[in-house]
């Protein structure tokens, strides 16, 4: 169980986390949802360790992880797919994946993971993660390295970016194999209503504090009648 109490962040004399209480339920599957600059990113920030909360605690299963850096994170079992996928020179794909499964892969099980997320495993397996590839391949293959990871907690950042539409629905259905066989919590930042409704839990945030949380059957009727700025979500489904 991952709980926030009374985070809050500041950047640039600006406040952009206030206050913000949150529980995550072990096996959850829970869409953060808001406003462009409402504070979603940065409150996946930091969860995942990149960045550190002005105030507040966080705690891993009831332990103080508050000060801990991104690399204890990823070792206690938090997982962070980045909005701009991080480009690697040198490092193939297959070395990735195996790499985030903590164990030696056959290429078989590693071309699983990429047949997954969409690609044509035999064109990218022993391609190098660097500048030669698109952004949306570069999202898809860092969520095939989320998946290979099997952690605690699996926290995405708008994963539906640079996705064109045949393979987002592939993407919602990676989504919903993730959460069926993993049995850890999943923890998405997004606008997309297709993903929103999936979620077991929706979480609205907006002017950096939580405006609603709840089941989706609860959050989602209202949702796009909050002055928050979500009405344009659903455009261009």
């Amino acid at each position: 169980m991952l709980e926030l109490k009374h985070i809050s962040f500041s950047a640039d004399e600006k406040e952009i986390l206030r206050d913000v209480n949150l529980t995550i339920d072990d096996g959850k599957f829970v869409v953060i949802t808001g406003p462009n600059g409402g504070g979603k990113s940065t409150l996946a920030k930091i969860i995942a360790g990149i960045l550190q909360p002005e105030s507040g605690q966080i705690f891993l299963d009831g332990e103080d992880i508050t000060n801990w850096g991104i690399t204890e994170r990823a070792n206690a079992g938090i997982s962070f797919a980045f909005q701009q996928p991080v480009r690697f020179k040198g490092v193939t794909v297959m070395d990735l994946i195996t790499l985030a499964s903590g164990k030696e892969l056959t290429t078989a099980a590693a071309c699983d993971y990429l047949s997954q997320v969409g690609l044509c495993a035999k064109d990218y397996i022993n391609r190098e993660v660097n500048a030669s590839l698109s952004g949306g391949e570069l999202k898809r293959i860092e969520i095939a390295t989320v998946m290979a990871r099997k952690t605690k907690l699996s926290l995405f950042d708008e994963p539906e970016a640079g996705i064109d539409l045949w393979s987002f629905k592939n993407l919602i259905d990676v989504f919903e194999k993730m959460h069926e066989e993993i049995q850890g919590s999943i923890v998405i930042i997004s606008h997309q209503e297709r993903i929103l409704n999936i979620a077991d839990q929706v979480v609205v945030i907006a002017g950096g504090k939580v405006e609603k949380i709840g089941p989706k059957e609860e959050v989602l009727p209202g949702l796009f009648g909050i002055d928050t700025g979500c009405r344009g979500m659903r455009e261009g489904m």
